[in-house]
């Protein structure tokens, strides 16, 4: 409450900020990458609902906290003008467009055994989705770190070297490391504003239907998934790149929820639908057990990073005008976008296969950066009938 009452009070209402999440979960493609640039572009930059401080403190603590990063930066979001209704209202807005379509896919991967026709509709998605992560990758770089002259380089030189590092590490060894962005935020911290005391940290942790087996589950099940999905959201950072593997360690190896095509059938699902990359857990647990299953899961992954990221976020508003902590979030966040740009290689080098996908993916980059008006919805819509077309021919 006292954050509110020395803000000034917010130029949009808490049923605008709802809409929009609703809106952004519903036509939002592209994955954590592109779903933080929609966030800057539309809240900071066209609608200066936030500032670009708030904007990149977000980012950072989200970063910082476990769990799928678009979504803990819409939970903070909404944290900072309306507290734990805003977080929560946001929140909820973001995943539950996306946990619908899933949950309505799993049904009809029951009841038609595969995803023929989504194989090649996601040979057309995935390769447009590279060009709309890659352009949103640009203007997070240009936006958080500096503009590509030589004047801007040399003035953030740090800032750069952390953001190729980031690149680099992420690259090689195909996760996002949090030991490398406290690091970088903790050096740029002692080399650009050494705070006066070092003793107290001011930032702690809170320890926090019918025939296509809709209601078919059981308890033994339903619990094996929450608590297994429960240490993926929360022993997890950063994009839906990351937790990939962790999913697969524990529904295709240890438990045998799934096969190989099924488990890569879910990535695609995530891929090709909007909203966060993990939202997959809903497709994964529908197919385990039903739609209860399909809930657990998605409550499990998605509730660690709402209670890390509400926890966090009013100490780390307070400490945000500290210039010592102003340096701490910008080395953090120099090294968060260039693991996210690190990701974006990774996912290019598996989604960009041949030729068309190549051409699909250059097309989809041409159209945002010369053609005015046109949505990223339009573009993913193009490349499934492209994606669809060139798999029937």
């Amino acid at each position: 409450m006292e954050e509110q009452l020395i803000k000034p009070k917010p130029v949009y209402s808490l049923l605008d900020l709802t809409k929009y999440y609703l809106k952004l979960g519903t036509w939002g493609f592209g994955g954590p990458v592109a779903l933080v640039g929609y966030m800057h572009r539309d809240l900071v930059e066209q609608k200066a609902w936030l500032t670009e401080e708030e904007y990149k403190e977000g980012l950072a603590l989200a970063q910082l906290a476990p769990g799928p990063l678009a979504a803990q930066l819409a939970i903070y979001i909404g944290f900072v003008h309306y507290g734990f209704i805003g977080a929560t209202l946001a929140g909820l807005a973001f995943v539950l467009p996306s946990f619908i379509m899933v949950v309505l896919l799993g049904m009809a991967y029951r009841l038609y055994g595969g995803l023929v026709w989504m194989q090649a509709v996601f040979y057309g998605v995935g390769a447009s989705v590279i060009g709309i992560i890659c352009i949103s990758s640009y203007k997070l770089t240009i936006k958080s770190i500096s503009k590509f002259e030589w004047a801007a380089i040399k003035a953030k030189w740090i800032l750069w070297v952390f953001y190729i590092a980031a690149i680099a590490i992420t690259v090689i060894t195909e996760k996002e490391e949090i030991l490398l962005f406290i690091s970088c935020g903790i050096l740029y911290m002692l080399i650009k504003a050494p705070p006066q005391w070092l003793k107290k940290p001011t930032i702690a942790p809170a320890g926090i239907l019918l025939t296509i087996g809709f209601w078919n589950y059981n308890n033994k099940t339903l619990q094996e998934i929450g608590w297994f999905f429960l240490k993926a959201g929360a022993f997890v950072f950063g994009s839906g790149l990351a937790i990939v593997p962790f999913l697969h360690g524990g529904v295709v190896k240890e438990f045998g929820w799934l096969n190989e095509k099924q488990f890569v059938d879910a990535v695609a699902v995530a891929m090709i639908t909007p909203g966060p990359v993990v939202i997959t857990v809903g497709f994964i647990g529908y197919l385990v057990a039903g739609f209860p299953g399909a809930c657990v899961a998605a409550l499990a992954t998605f509730l660690p990073c709402y209670l890390f990221t509400v926890a966090l976020a009013p100490s780390f508003k307070k400490i945000a005008k500290n210039a010592s902590i102003k340096a701490f979030v910008d080395g953090i966040t120099a090294s968060v976008i260039g693991a996210l740009v690190g990701s974006v290689i990774i996912i290019g080098l598996r989604s960009i296969i041949d030729i068309p996908t190549l051409l699909i993916g250059v097309s989809a980059v041409l159209a945002l950066l010369y053609i005015k008006k046109m949505q990223e919805p339009y573009i993913i819509a193009i490349a499934a009938v492209v994606g669809l077309l060139i798999k029937m021919l």
